[in-house]
């Protein structure tokens, strides 16, 4: 039997297999293979062997495609001698497709990367980018593609004091390291103060969290602690350790605190953890701070820009989507996931960012997205969900929020990436729009690196993301020329039902844009670009995409090919292309 592997895109994995008739086994013990190596590209091996008893099968032949992962079952009929005549037996081969990873050579572009959980990005005055990070980790850059840690440097720019005074709300003994606890900082430059703000999570067990102001002249510190914003986790003992006291205007705890408080193990059910602080200034020149991760949701506070903490001049009402100490509710509730919120201003609409699911590997980690014409929302999905939560649902795969991306995998990556999640988001000088995040990959550990894409805005005003990693691509307002989009695509659409407890990725399909404005492939259509712009739409399957096609480097790599990234109409779905090269 000969085994060939003609598929351009697929190396068989090495296998061992069984044959089918009943009766028939090896004549002896080294008479019939039983296992066979990779076979590459191009490759082929022949195996022969000899079997004895059983019936003989019909003459037949199968052929298969498959996608990465896939595993395909090929049963060919194989000429045996059997008693001295030729007789036919069906083989039973099992293969395990693998993707072959695609080869720049000279072409090869890598980056280097940072090691920088919950990245806040920021651009100083002398054009250098910052992030900073989960246990005091900091990275910085000139380009956005090439960056250098500066983990010691942030660790030694909190003194000793400053330290203290952070712990002295929550001390946890478990953390190992002084910076064990100490989560998601997100940096800002307070005008009014004219300081660099650093709002830092410090976390702790049943809900006892706090979210601290830190202050410094230069970015780097060194950083001195100014306050805190607000407390979780009080109870009627703790809390005039807190300024619950001062907000509520009352010396005794409300029962609400206390019915569903720590003690009762309820905190979760209606009030926030408070970690993960978003800053940021809306048109007017007003100071805002998002919070909180899975229990009771997301909140906002407004802030006093001279003090850069809580504003006690306003107040808030106690309802479904209100609390009168942590603030207006925004999205999630009821132990939902979803963390690490953002609010970014781009063009018309504050877009404000969550990430649903764990943040391990298998997690399910993945940005979602929303926008307002207000900074305080209301906040609506393309569909015209709101993020908000009224009893538990488990919605890391479910379709609220427009998912950016989710796991995938080009052909170029050796790993499918996953656990996208905890972002930033900026516009820069020049108009540009990024998202920064953290992401994990397939390769069995979690281990992970900051990554940043470029975002666009498409017709309909809704955030896509640039389908490779940012490298100094420009969008062209003008739009480019039908020659330069129609060809043979490499897509990937971001399908919500994945399996991200077993890795599982949504892989390259294939697509091509007609000159006649069809779509054949993987799926079926038509494609149109709007006259004098970026924007393409893309039909394909009875879905409408409405996105942007540009020019940019396939990751990994100097070569550059039009790109498009587009989100559906009707099913709220990402779908990246990009142009197959020579």
């Amino acid at each position: 039997m000969t085994i060939a592997n003609n598929n351009p895109e697929h190396t068989i994995s090495g296998k061992k297999f069984s044959y089918t008739n009943k009766g028939l086994v090896p004549a002896n013990d080294k008479s019939m293979p039983d296992l066979f190596d990779t076979i590459r590209t191009g490759q082929s091996i022949t195996l022969e062997g000899e079997l004895v008893g059983g019936n003989a099968g019909n003459p037949g032949n199968v052929s298969a495609s498959s996608s990465e992962g896939d595993v395909v079952s090929f049963r060919p009929y194989v000429t045996i001698n059997y008693g001295g005549e030729e007789a036919m037996v069906r083989c039973v081969l099992n293969l395990k497709m693998i993707m072959l990873v695609k080869q720049f050579g000279d072409n090869a572009k890598t980056n280097k990367t940072a090691c920088c959980h919950d990245p806040s990005i920021f651009k100083d005055t002398d054009g250098t980018y910052y992030i900073f990070g989960t246990h005091i980790s900091a990275s910085s850059t000139k380009d956005l593609f090439d960056w250098t840690e500066l983990n010691n440097e942030f660790k030694l720019a909190l003194s000793a004091e400053t330290k203290e005074k952070i712990r002295a709300w929550n001390k946890d003994d478990r953390a190992g390291e002084w910076w064990g606890y100490l989560w998601a900082p997100d940096i800002i430059y307070n005008k009014k103060m004219d300081k660099y703000c650093i709002y830092l999570s410090a976390n702790g067990d049943d809900w006892k969290s706090n979210i601290v102001l830190l202050t410094a002249d230069s970015v780097m510190g060194p950083y001195e602690y100014a306050g805190s914003v607000v407390y979780g986790g009080f109870d009627e003992k703790t809390f005039v350790e807190t300024d619950v006291p001062d907000v509520l205007g009352e010396g005794e705890l409300p029962e609400r605190y206390i019915t569903n408080g720590v003690a009762n193990k309820k905190w979760g059910d209606k009030f926030p953890n408070c970690i993960d602080a978003c800053v940021f200034y809306d048109d007017e020149g007003n100071l805002w701070m998002t919070y909180g991760s899975w229990s009771g949701g997301i909140f906002m506070l407004k802030l006093d820009e001279a003090t850069g903490l809580r504003d006690y001049s306003v107040t808030y009402d106690t309802d479904k989507h209100s609390d009168a100490y942590f603030g207006k509710l925004i999205a999630g509730g009821w132990y939902v996931t979803g963390e690490g919120s953002y609010v970014q201003k781009i063009g018309d609409y504050y877009y404000l960012f969550i990430s649903y699911g764990g943040l391990e590997a298998k997690g399910g980690y993945n940005i979602r997205v929303f926008r307002s014409e207000k900074p305080d929302g209301p906040y609506y999905d393309e569909l015209g969900h709101t993020p908000y939560y009224d009893s538990y649902s488990l919605n890391i795969n479910q379709p609220v929020g427009e998912r950016l991306f989710g796991g995938y995998r080009w052909k170029s990556m050796n790993v499918g990436q996953v656990a996208q999640g905890h972002n930033s988001a900026f516009v820069d000088d020049d108009g540009k729009a990024y998202i920064v995040f953290h992401t994990r990959t397939t390769s069995g550990n979690e281990g992970h690196y900051v990554k940043v894409h470029q975002l666009f805005v498409n017709e309909d005003g809704w955030l896509v993301a640039a389908p490779f990693l940012t490298n100094g691509e420009t969008l062209d307002e003008k739009g480019l020329d039908r020659s330069e989009v129609i060809g043979d695509y490499e897509i990937i659409l971001h399908e919500l039902d994945i399996n991200f407890a077993k890795y599982e990725v949504n892989n390259v399909k294939k697509l091509s844009l007609l000159e006649d404005g069809s779509v054949s492939g993987d799926y079926s259509g038509s494609w149109n670009l709007k006259d004098g712009t970026p924007y393409i739409d893309i039909t394909a399957d009875g879905v409408t995409y409405k996105g942007v096609a540009f020019k940019m480097n396939i990751e990994g790599s100097s070569l550059q090919t039009t790109v498009f990234t587009c989100l559906g109409q009707e099913n709220q779905l990402t779908l990246w292309g990009s142009r197959v090269t020579e």
